[in-house]
């Protein structure tokens, strides 16, 4: 009995190329690629999607096993779509601490900061606290679902080998920062009107009563009556942020 082994450099080769794609975009998604996972779960899952994915597109990739030069370029070219895909997927979630700064400015608490577990740096406190109920609502919800879903179709829309249209890398990841800013003022609109509102109201009770220490007044207050709107206006928020999601999600996806 004689088993035929001619197959399995090339098998071997788009495995490689496969997972460079899944890693890459791995090590940027939100929820899976933050600093605080071990690196070895990461390469995992990373390898799971890999295995899982194989079958699907093996033949997609013509791997031209004589010319080295061909197949480093192949991997860059796999890494480089990893990136953007997951970076992609990062933006969307730098939506919630341009909403957390502006709240936190508004509130009085722009001082206030702590270690940011998304990014392992410091960050303002409410940024950070709807940064990890955004990430704990994508996996509640199964949203981190789209993201594999995003990965598969990706072979689609971005074929190995093929040259990658770098005008509309540049015009996702333009419509993605934009679109994350703009949900972000969104999100924290009735802060910014809260904060119109209270600091007029301030300024014209200090004209009316100068001998009056408006400040030792005023913090506390705008603290208080923050944490009060965030409590109504949390639900709403997040159901915002999530439609967000998986827009952006479905626009990664070609139309069938």
């Amino acid at each position: 009995m004689r088993l035929d082994v001619s197959l399995l450099p090339a098998l071997a080769a788009a495995f490689i190329l496969m997972f460079a794609r899944i890693g890459a975009m791995v090590m940027l998604l939100p929820g899976l690629g933050e600093s605080s996972i071990p690196v070895r779960i990461k390469l995992a899952i990373a390898l799971l999607l890999t295995l899982i994915m194989l079958p699907l597109h093996r033949a997609a990739y013509h791997v031209d096993m004589t010319s080295i030069t061909a197949l480093l370029v192949l991997m860059v070219h796999e890494i480089v779509i990893g990136i953007v895909l997951g970076a992609t997927a990062r933006v969307t979630l730098s939506a919630l601490q341009v909403a957390g700064s502006i709240i936190a400015q508004q509130m009085g608490l722009g001082f206030v900061t702590s270690v940011d577990p998304t990014q392992g740096q410091q960050g303002l406190l409410i940024g950070n606290f709807l940064t990890m109920l955004g990430i704990t609502m994508l996996f509640a919800t199964d949203s981190h679902y789209l993201v594999i879903a995003a990965l598969d179709y990706s072979y689609k829309v971005f074929s190995p080998g093929e040259t990658m249209a770098s005008g509309d890398v540049a015009a996702l990841a333009t419509r993605a920062f934009a679109a994350a800013f703009k949900i972000g003022l969104q999100l924290s609109a009735p802060f910014l009107v809260f904060g119109l509102v209270f600091n007029i109201g301030l300024g014209v009770l200090a004209r009316l009563m100068p001998q009056m220490q408006v400040y030792f007044v005023g913090v506390p207050l705008s603290i208080f009556a923050g944490f009060l709107i965030l409590a109504l206006v949390l639900t709403a928020m997040m159901g915002t942020f999530m439609d967000y999601f998986i827009h952006v999600m479905h626009d990664m996806m070609p139309l069938k």
